[in-house]
């Protein structure tokens, strides 16, 4: 799914993230791109984080929030 959350309210989000769960549930695996970091934290299993085309990071959700090349050129970084 190609950016499913862009411009959406947050009731909106959470309906559309229930939706998304509930694919997911039954055995489809899901390609997400996607900017709504709460989204994607929160549905997502696994991570690959692009930056301008090349790979940054790879990793649980868990491992992307505490990695400094993530957190530098996504999160806003200490900069």
């Amino acid at each position: 799914m190609d950016e499913p959350f862009a411009g959406l309210n947050p009731e909106e989000t959470n309906h559309m993230m229930d939706l998304t769960r509930r694919v997911r549930a039954t055995g489809v695996t899901i390609v997400l791109v996607e900017h709504d970091m709460r989204a994607v934290m929160g549905l997502c299993g696994y991570l690959t984080v692009l930056n301008f085309g090349r790979l940054l990071a790879e990793g649980t959700s868990q491992e992307i929030r505490a990695n400094a090349s993530v957190i530098e050129a996504y999160l806003g970084g200490s900069g």
